[in-house]
């Protein structure tokens, strides 16, 4: 496991806040209140342990295949419909959204191998990320993706504690199936567009792990 380069700055704030925190306490409060000391060490050590492993990136053989499309980010599948996509290809696709959770891993990858065609980051609300109109009304950051066997649109949805989101693409650059284009801090979603007619190889509720689960078939 190694830690992502978004989290380096977090970390160490939090962990100069961590001594400080805990080095005033055991000072001031570990004679006369110990019990106090203890319990305020344990939990600043929790949140400090929960920044760590947010920002992780787990070790993991990712699947490559050129005929599948394979989930951006760790969560669960949440939406599976048919939806008229008004941004970028005016005409119906097959959304499939994956929720991300604080715990879940948050670094996202690229579906698939291709040339990024589209690029645009969209200010928005911060809606919980499950509400229906965060597709369209949240901060978002959009890329679409085409290669020989069609073109995919995938969106980076904040949520209500996502902050900031990070995106590596630009258009006319190539990117390569499961390599890292992004990340999301703090919770969040991603919706990914597919054809009408594509096949769908996962499920309602399914967990999914980004980078490895099949998401959908040419």
């Amino acid at each position: 496991m190694t830690i992502h380069r978004e989290g380096y700055r977090t970390i160490a704030i939090s962990a100069f806040l961590f001594g400080v925190i805990n080095m005033i306490s055991f000072s001031f409060l570990s004679i006369h209140l110990p019990w106090l000391a203890i319990a305020l060490f344990i939990i600043t050590l929790g949140l400090f342990l929960f920044l760590v492993s947010f920002f992780r990136i787990p070790n993991r053989t990712h699947t490559i295949n050129e005929r599948q499309i394979i989930c951006p980010a760790d969560g669960k599948v949440v939406v599976i419909e048919e939806i008229t996509d008004l941004e970028y290809f005016k005409d119906k696709r097959i959304q499939v959204s994956i929720f991300m959770s604080p715990a879940n891993v948050h670094v996202n990858r690229n579906p698939m191998d291709g040339v990024v065609t589209y690029n645009q980051y969209h200010k928005g609300k911060y809606l919980v990320a499950w509400h229906p109109k965060s597709s369209t009304e949240n901060e978002r950051w959009s890329i679409a993706v085409k290669n020989n066997f069609g073109e995919i649109l995938y969106k980076q949805i904040a949520g209500a504690l996502a902050k900031r989101i990070c995106n590596y693409t630009s258009v006319g650059q190539p990117v390569k199936q499961t390599e890292e284009y992004g990340f999301i801090k703090f919770g969040s979603r991603v919706d990914v567009l597919l054809p009408v007619g594509t096949t769908i190889n996962v499920e309602l509720n399914q967990v999914v792990k980004g980078g490895v689960t099949v998401l959908a078939s040419w």
